[in-house]
């Protein structure tokens, strides 16, 4: 089956075809510009590339998070748009479980996912390398670094665009790791495809966004209303 995978949920974002367990092609851009401008025509021109066409995909897959609340929704809704075009089947991924799909072949290693979530926070899934696919070790969550590094309690390989942020941290507190080389540590179309192709079809269907925490919009309309009820409480 030809699936033809997509990634925005960070800075990077990329576009990725494979079947039969080989990666036909991967398209990859991080020069700054948005992912509204460049994920479709990444896709439609690696189609073309590939000498394939989107009549020729058999599903369509996409990181639905977590990541960056923008770059999330612009890749689930070019997913749901290729899909509903096409009468092609979705299978939305979680962000971290395709980066550790990037690693699955470090056989017996601790995958430790990371993503910069900024306020001082990261975006963390856990998994460990077994029989050549990644076995979650703990749920995708939001976390501090000093929640997080106490659970690393052997040397874990460090993927994801937060992987530099967690390796300085862990400089600091003398705990050993191994940085993943930057083509595998990186988020990755390669990784959402991987992940799709070994998931069930039950986990096929329009897949929803996944943010993990509320957006700031949301933040500062929350706190607004609790300042709110605080002045009328004290009328």
């Amino acid at each position: 089956m030809l699936i033809l995978a997509l990634e925005s949920s960070a800075k990077a974002a990329s576009a990725a075809l494979y079947e039969g367990e080989s990666l036909l092609g991967l398209s990859l851009m991080h020069c700054g510009l948005t992912h509204s401008e460049t994920l479709l025509p990444m896709a439609e021109e690696l189609l073309r590339r590939s000498g394939k066409s989107m009549a020729e995909v058999g599903l369509v897959a996409v990181a639905r998070g977590p990541g960056s609340f923008t770059g999330i929704r612009i890749g689930v809704a070019t997913a749901k748009g290729l899909c509903w075009g096409g009468d092609k089947p979705c299978c939305g991924v979680s962000t971290l479980e395709a980066m550790a799909w990037q690693g699955a072949h470090l056989e017996g290693r601790l995958l430790c996912c990371v993503m910069d979530a900024r306020r001082s926070q990261v975006y963390n899934g856990l998994f460990r390398a077994e029989g050549g696919r990644p076995v979650r070790l703990r749920e995708d969550r939001a976390l501090s670094l000093d929640e997080l590094l106490p659970e690393l309690d052997e040397s874990p390989v460090l993927l994801g665009d937060g992987a530099l942020l967690t390796a300085g941290e862990m400089d600091r507190r003398g705990m050993e790791y191994t940085l993943a080389p930057e083509p595998v540590r990186i988020q990755s179309a390669w990784g959402v495809a991987l992940a799709a192709a070994h998931a069930p079809e039950s986990a096929w269907g329009e897949p929803d966004p996944v943010y993990l925490r509320l957006s700031q919009a949301e933040r500062e309309r929350l706190e607004k209303l609790k300042r709110s009820g605080e002045e009328a409480g004290r009328e």
